[in-house]
């Protein structure tokens, strides 16, 4: 999608702080974090949300999401010390760019609930 933030990161028209990256997925560190740690997961295929990706898709998109994540986990470190992983879906749950992205919080206590 040409307007989507998201979209212009995986396509590297903009720059970011990447932790992994493969031909499916971009790991990449929040510009504007909400922990000491704060990695954003993208799949470059453009859905708004969990539930746009058609269903002959989820299992492979999901796949790729959750193995760039085990990676990069292990490459910051928060395999060790823990972690909080968050989607939000639409702008009344908190979703400022309508691109699925897995947050990823670490590096702290995180507060119990959210919030």
């Amino acid at each position: 999608m040409s307007d989507c933030l998201f979209c212009k990161i995986a396509a590297g028209e903009i720059p970011s702080d990447k932790v992994f990256e493969d031909d499916c997925v971009l790991v990449f560190r929040d510009i504007s974090p909400q922990a000491p740690t704060h990695l954003l997961a993208i799949h470059r295929k453009h859905y708004a949300a969990v539930h746009d990706i058609p269903p002959e898709e989820v299992a492979t998109l999901m796949g790729r999401l959750t193995a760039a994540l085990c990676i990069s986990l292990r490459r910051v470190g928060l395999d060790k010390s823990g972690y909080r992983l968050v989607v939000n879906s639409g702008e009344i749950a908190g979703q400022t760019v309508p691109h699925l992205h897995i947050h990823v919080l670490g590096g702290r206590e995180l507060a119990w609930p959210p919030g």
